[in-house]
């Protein structure tokens, strides 16, 4: 930690960087990258820059146990996609009209996140697409293996997870459940994810829509796309 040559100057850094690592996948006309709102959004841009693919975003939401917010007895996601930890739900006894209405309180908040970040526009089709899902870096995981289940609902061809930090043992429990996985680093200790920046202030909302604007141009010129990497 005292190297600060290893720190990430902050996410645009970190996503070009990151990008670095994805040349491979450069060239293909089928990528789309996803971005984790808010702070994966930002790295997500540059990795979409640099392989000039569609960015857009992927809405997560916990679903908190009734009266233990914090833990997750599962989540939903972009697309109408429910994800559900059923252990966690038979342990606390979970009812099924509880669970109906934590869904339906956080399925108004993610539509409220979607039509902030993405107006009137469609979400990217991913069916038979290679999808790359980037974070601005990974503690658990708990998000990312969430929003990777959720994808498989939208059977895409390919499914790479990109982060610039995470710890080793979380990027190999992830590669169990994607094609590929690409940390750019991977400390140990991590501490926090914070730690390895020297900038990890709060990305806005208004960050995050100015930079999904600017990614429309991205993918320009794909055969049956958009300048969006919308199919039409």
């Amino acid at each position: 930690m005292d190297d600060t040559g290893h720190l990430l100057a902050d996410r645009h850094d970190a996503g070009r960087r990151l990008a670095a690592g994805l040349t491979h996948e450069a060239g293909r006309s089928d990528t789309v990258v996803l971005g984790l709102p808010r702070g994966g959004v930002v790295v997500a841009f540059e990795v979409a820059r640099a392989l000039d693919a569609p960015l857009d975003v992927f809405v997560v939401r916990k679903l908190g146990a009734p009266g233990q917010d914090e833990l997750a007895i599962g989540a939903i996601a972009s697309g109408g996609v429910r994800v559900m930890n059923d252990d966690v739900v038979r342990a606390l006894g979970v009812s099924e009209s509880q669970i109906e209405r934590a869904a339906a309180r956080e399925q108004t908040v993610l539509e409220e996140r979607e039509r902030l970040y993405r107006g009137h526009a469609q979400p990217l089709d991913l069916r038979g697409r290679q999808v790359i899902i980037v974070d601005d870096g990974l503690a658990t995981g708990a998000s990312m293996r969430t929003a990777v289940q959720a994808l498989r609902r939208f059977e895409p061809a390919r499914t790479v997870v990109a982060v610039p930090v995470a710890p080793a043992e979380t990027c190999r429990s992830l590669e169990e459940q994607v094609d590929e996985v690409v940390c750019l680093m991977t400390p140990a200790p991590l501490y926090s994810v914070g730690s390895w920046y020297q900038d990890f202030s709060q990305t806005s909302d208004e960050e995050v829509i100015d930079l999904l604007e600017q990614a429309k141009n991205f993918g320009r010129g794909t055969s049956g796309r958009d300048s969006a990497g919308r199919v039409g």
